[in-house]
């Protein structure tokens, strides 16, 4: 509502501040672990970026199920303008000027208006807008049906939140393609044991968030949340639960090949366990590990199991020893309240430190973002001193001097060289010009490798999953560039960006390329989102030793330090 409410008041004009203030409080309730229905006035207070106004407003529509200032906005732009906002890179003030002058109301028309070239004439609008507007409809409808797992791994945690409170539950597990982390999830499964399956039903079918049953059985169910997820449940026994876990968490080309290898050592496999097929005898399934170990292997962890060469490694012994959350020693993409954050330096130590971290790197916006109030050389250089004096009363934990430093459209740096090498790391981001052609996209990010004090490049494709596609680089030139400059590469944990992807993690990988899995934090609750980012690592088959932030401090700065001295010394 806070979005459509800053969407509404962009098509008026209105102060952008205002709007921003809007988009600020959506994305930082978006991030909150708990419902903000439930919150008393003082506990909404407390949220970032929500003030007396906001809280007021949050308060009103938890109560009466309605928001008066929104449905008195909504009178002011028909309701089709704000639906076809949902087209990436197509604004309020475009979708304003297609429903005036061509009386589009929806993407269905606004698609055919496309294809048979009717925008172009129009004021701003182009062929090349008419390609991009088409582009867009064809990624909403590839992503149709299917939820970012940042929407669907919560819904799914709160299910077995309230099975493990009300439910006769032993062991309980998500499973399918959320269990493997894939970035997209198309439902949800979960998997338990108990001896009272009936009563688990009956408390799974009557949970608050569910909206509709559509089946109700002995072990068995299926609901729609009022999101309009479906969520399906399964009760197996104790002595079955690791064969079905194997089995419901797929990936269906994975299972084929174990049950293709089952079949040539005489044994089956399936949901139930696996057994011999001359005696029928079952020779294991309450954990996932039996059938590996039977079939002559190493356990093979879910975020592997794509069939893309993992049961060839494991055969071989060559499976990678993925990395952890536990082996994060920092996060070095944070912001602070001094651009578009929400909190203060001396805030984020304390939440890091009770995340076990060592260190941190505050790593706020440059000079060019001016929407995200980035730093003008005089407050970066300001706020480098404040981080220096601020470790000198540290002990057992560090905190780097950064910057997320904008890579301008014309390929050149925000800030000069003189100011980054007063800072202890830098990373580089693309926030414009996404549209420019391919080579002059990937020639912006290669020049920023090739700086001696650009030690990271953060989300490096700019993609936003179901709302903006990676723009046009040549990845293989990108990481070769990468491994060449000894640069690491972001993997943005960020439920909605997980980017770098998984593919070209691996690729990456195979380069000697080094990553630092990073949660790009502006609010205390996405510190939590480090499990997305370490979740995409081992998709894409990522160790400790491959990640900047796994290391020390001491081992990170020499990381650091040895491109700046060798790129230098070439200099």
């Amino acid at each position: 509502m806070f979005n459509d409410i800053a969407d509404i008041l962009e098509i008026r004009g209105d102060n952008p501040f205002r709007i921003r203030a809007y988009r600020r409080a959506a994305q930082n309730i978006d991030s909150m672990p708990k419902d903000v229905a439930a919150m008393s006035l003082d506990d909404l207070h407390k949220i970032p970026g929500i003030g007396a106004d906001l809280a007021a407003k949050i308060h009103e529509y938890a109560q009466s199920g309605r928001l008066e200032f929104f449905d008195e906005l909504k009178k002011e732009v028909p309701a089709g303008v704000i639906g076809l906002l949902s087209v990436p890179g197509l604004g309020p003030k475009t979708a304003k000027l297609l429903f005036d002058k061509l009386h589009i109301k929806d993407i269905d028309e606004l698609e055919m208006h496309a294809k048979e070239g009717r925008l172009k004439g129009l004021p701003g609008i182009k062929a090349r807008t008419e390609s991009n507007i088409l582009k867009g409809i064809a990624m909403i409808k590839r992503h149709s049906g299917r939820y970012p797992i940042g929407r669907m791994r919560p819904v799914a945690e709160e299910f077995m939140d309230g099975l493990r409170r009300g439910a006769p539950v032993g062991e309980i597990s998500v499973a399918g393609s959320l269990r493997r982390w894939k970035e997209t999830i198309k439902d949800i499964d979960i998997l338990v044991t108990s001896r009272a399956p009936q009563k688990v039903m009956e408390v799974f079918v009557n949970l608050p968030q569910v909206k509709d049953v559509i089946m109700k059985g002995p072990t068995k169910s299926s609901v729609v949340t009022n999101e309009g997820i479906q969520v399906d449940m399964r009760v197996v026994s104790g002595d079955s639960f690791g064969a079905a876990l194997a089995y419901f968490t797929g990936s269906r080309e994975h299972n084929v090949r174990l049950r293709e290898m089952a079949v040539r050592k005489g044994l089956k496999i399936n949901e139930y366990g696996i057994f011999d097929v001359k005696t029928d005898k079952k020779l294991g399934g309450a954990k996932e590990e039996d059938i590996y170990r039977i079939l002559g292997m190493p356990y093979i962890a879910p975020e592997l199991r794509e069939d893309s060469g993992e049961i060839e490694a494991a055969l071989m012994g060559n499976l990678p020893e993925l990395i952890e959350i536990k082996d994060i020693k920092g996060d070095l993409h944070i912001h602070t309240k001094e651009s578009d954050g929400s909190h203060e330096i001396e805030e984020l130590i304390n939440i890091a430190q009770t995340k076990g971290y060592r260190y941190i790197a505050i790593t706020d916006h440059s000079k060019g973002l001016a929407v995200a109030h980035g730093l003008s050389i005089e407050r970066v250089l300001e706020q480098n001193r404040k981080i220096k004096a601020i470790n000198k009363k540290l002990k057992g934990f560090k905190l780097l001097s950064g910057t997320e430093m904008d890579i301008k459209s014309d390929g050149t740096l925000d800030y000069p060289d003189d100011v980054l090498r007063q800072l202890d790391i830098v990373i580089a981001s693309i926030h414009s010009g996404f549209r420019q052609a391919r080579e002059k996209i990937t020639q912006r990010i290669v020049s920023a490798m090739n700086n001696p004090y650009v030690s990271i490049i953060a989300h490096p494709t700019g993609r936003l999953i179901g709302e903006r596609d990676a723009y046009d680089i040549d990845m293989e030139e990108i990481l070769k560039t990468a491994s060449e400059t000894r640069t690491s590469i972001e993997i943005n944990a960020y439920p909605l960006r997980l980017d770098l992807s998984d593919i070209y993690v691996r690729k990456a990988k195979k380069l000697g390329v080094s990553f630092a899995i990073n949660t790009d934090a502006h609010v205390s609750h996405q510190f939590d989102y480090m499990a997305y980012g370490t979740g995409t690592a081992r998709r894409g088959w990522i160790e400790k030793g491959d990640v900047l932030n796994a290391a020390g401090y001491d081992m990170l700065m020499k990381c650091i330090n040895l491109k700046r001295t060798e790129d230098t010394r070439k200099r």
